[in-house]
């Protein structure tokens, strides 16, 4: 059996068990160099951390090496921990060997020592995660994934993997990306014809009606031609679905899975939020204003009551306010960011605002939904408790002019064995956003997909 020659050792790793006089190879990237006569050393990271390892060269390594450590090349560091002399760090490496696995074109080299736009930096998505900012987001995303699986798991919930490929619309938007094959005039491949998944939700209900308690988190897709910072065609879900459980059960399941979450994931990335404080947000108590909002019940009022207050609350609006109107982001952001000052849970919103699977309130015009708003984003999550009256869901088919046919089996979960049931859907990316204080989604995506852009 061949064996490899051995893997390097993470640089926050070797930060963290650095001892003067041991020895040391750090690989990584350099983020910056300096060469002088007196002292010349060079800056390495690999992704594992904020920080970076100093390295300090001999006189007859800057002068073998110099016009090959520059920014963005590939290095490997051979020698021993020092005392460092500087502010910041504890120990530095003695370098006795440099060698460069991977030279750049420093002439070249699209990303320099200096303050670049994010917009500048999409346009090179498969290098901007050599950035600081970037960085933090990405190891951000990686442990806020991590903190979901984890929270979910813990509860006995079931982790199910919900097909991207659809023959059902779960919104009743019509926003969806249909699939073509073949030549025109050839049979749907599918039977019928098909489109990439707006939500898992219709299909992670048959696995709640038989495990209780699941969830799935993967890609979803919408093609609204919308280029706002909100927006994108293709992002991450997470949905999770209860049964014998109503709309009070889903909004005490939300609330505890943003706050504990939340925390868990700053805790983990310590550093990182760190940084979005001094650099993103501007604000070094940003992080600790999360945690505060964290710490306490989130508010909740009614559809009709939020319309009052937005009424009652002498702002001007671009959109229309009113019973029977839309809330749009600008009134969601205004009810979490001025009046409540944290997250708010609207529930019961007018039946025709809504997607067809709610339950019907008392009354008929309502429905037991409920979308939580936060500061800076708006809508975060959006949940209902599940139509579990067969007949009253097929009314709710009709009224929308949708026909029954492609939903014969979501009816059958209505005829065989229903049961009390809600669930909710939360943006991926936009929690990311929220919680880093980035205000684009474009940012807090690897590879954002948005109209006219897929090329990476």
């Amino acid at each position: 059996m061949t064996r490899g020659t051995g893997r390097r050792t993470p640089i926050r790793t070797l930060l963290t068990i650095a001892k003067a006089d041991e020895a040391v190879v750090a690989t990584g990237w350099v983020k910056t160099s300096r060469f002088s006569k007196n002292v010349s050393f060079m800056h390495l990271y690999d992704g594992s951390t904020t920080k970076t390892v100093q390295v300090v060269l001999t006189p007859e390594q800057t002068e073998a090496l110099q016009s090959r450590l520059v920014v963005g090349a590939c290095v490997r560091a051979t020698g021993k921990w020092v005392v460092s002399p500087a502010k910041g760090q504890a120990f530095e490496i003695a370098a006795d060997s440099i060698e460069v696995l991977g030279d750049v074109d420093a002439s070249a080299y699209p990303i320099q020592k200096k303050d670049t736009s994010f917009e500048y930096l999409r346009t090179i998505a498969h290098l901007r995660t050599r950035t600081n900012t970037f960085q933090s987001v990405f190891r951000v995303r990686n442990a806020l994934s991590w903190q979901i699986h984890k929270f979910f798991q813990e509860r006995q919930f079931l982790w199910i993997h919900t097909p991207i490929i659809s023959t059902n619309d779960a919104e009743g938007a019509g926003e969806c990306f249909g699939l073509a094959h073949g030549k025109p005039g050839d049979p749907p491949f599918f039977g019928a014809p098909a489109m990439l998944t707006v939500s898992g939700q219709l299909n992670v209900e048959c696995f709640a009606e038989a495990f209780t308690d699941v969830y799935t988190f993967g890609p979803t897709f919408r093609a609204e031609n919308s280029n706002t910072a909100r927006h994108a065609a293709e992002f991450w879900m997470i949905e999770p679905e209860i049964c014998f459980a109503d709309l009070d059960d889903v909004i005490a399941l939300a609330q505890d899975f943003i706050q504990v979450v939340g925390r868990a994931t700053i805790a983990q990335c310590a550093e990182d939020f760190e940084f979005f404080d001094a650099r993103i947000a501007q604000d070094k108590e940003f992080t600790n204003k999360t945690l505060a909002i964290l710490d306490r019940p989130f508010a909740r009022i009614t559809y009709a009551e939020a319309q009052d207050i937005l009424l009652k609350s002498g702002k001007k609006f671009e959109f229309p306010i009113g019973h029977g109107t839309s809330m749009q982001s600008e009134h969601e952001r205004f009810l979490a960011e001025e009046y409540f000052k944290g997250p708010v849970f609207v529930t019961n919103y007018p039946r025709v605002q809504k997607a067809f699977y709610m339950r019907l309130d008392d009354g008929g015009e309502t429905v037991s939904a409920t979308d939580l708003l936060v500061p800076r984003i708006g809508e975060i999550i959006g949940g209902s408790q599940r139509e579990d009256r067969l007949d009253v869901l097929q009314e709710q088919l009709r009224v929308r002019n949708m026909p029954e046919a492609p939903y014969w089996w979501y009816l059958d979960l209505r005829r065989y064995g229903t049961v009390p049931h809600g669930g909710f859907g939360l943006g991926f990316e936009r929690m990311l956003m929220w919680m880093t204080g980035m205000t684009n989604i474009r940012d807090v995506i690897p590879f954002p997909r948005t109209p006219g852009h897929a090329d990476f």
